[in-house]
């Protein structure tokens, strides 16, 4: 997958990373950026189409659905981290609606376009999805609940020639992780890795000298090796 003269959609991106990864979309070459945010910016790149997006409301996801004529990559990058308390139901079920179902239901209905392109679909996750966070147990298990989610398409839609990939970093230094006090890596470094990624082909995005450091244990382990075999249930199935 070649970023040059594709297409691409990416949630998230008033600041941050999201906003990192429209700028690195620019830098290689993409056709057309649509960048997905709730109030829209301003672009002076004429390539960048902004869009009215809340990722929860399914009538915008539908009004955004009518604009994008063709697609090439979608970047579900869209997060929040809102709460550090588990005893919060509500909590929990704000964070499954941006996470999870925001992913879902963004890739559902943007499957078509991807499916004719032969595309890929980009999951923006977190290390927490391996491994919970417990200062941040909401954000924790809706990642974990969408790399679930990530790996089930990687199998289910591989026979259509849509590529899925899931991008699990450790710290960036964004708004989201302020009060952390520990190392964090650039949005920038991080978007450049993600491109990079995407265009190796790697099904498992480590993007940050944190998460990278689990790479190579994590591609050569019991679990991802579990999740290749179950993968072939798919195969035999059809």
């Amino acid at each position: 997958m070649n970023i040059t003269g594709k297409t691409i959609l990416i949630t998230g991106t008033n600041r941050g990373l999201g906003k990192a990864l429209v700028e690195e979309a620019l830098k290689r070459g993409a056709r057309q950026v649509y960048a997905g945010t709730r109030v829209p910016l301003e672009y002076s790149d004429e390539r960048v189409a902004p869009l009215t997006l809340d990722i929860t409301n399914a009538a915008l996801i539908q009004e955004v659905a009518e604009q994008v004529t063709s697609l090439d990559i979608l970047i579900n990058n869209a997060s929040i981290s809102l709460s550090e308390n588990l005893n919060d139901r509500t909590a929990i079920e704000e964070h499954l609606a941006v996470i999870f179902y925001g992913t879902y239901d963004m890739t559902q209905t943007f499957l078509p376009l991807l499916t004719h392109s032969r595309g890929a679909i980009v999951n923006v996750l977190s290390v927490a999805a391996l491994a919970a966070l417990p200062v941040i147990p909401p954000y924790s298990i809706a990642k974990a609940a969408t790399f679930n989610l990530t790996q089930s398409l990687r199998a289910l839609l591989a026979g259509q020639g849509v590529s899925v990939h899931a991008v699990l970093p450790g710290p960036i230094d964004t708004e989201m992780s302020k009060s952390l006090d520990i190392p964090k890596a650039s949005p920038e470094s991080v978007a450049r890795a993600i491109f990079d990624g995407v265009e190796k082909g790697e099904e498992d995005i480590f993007p940050d000298p944190m998460s990278a450091s689990l790479a190579e244990s994590w591609r050569s382990g019991a679990v991802k090796e579990l999740e290749r075999q179950n993968a072939t249930f798919v195969v035999a199935e059809k």
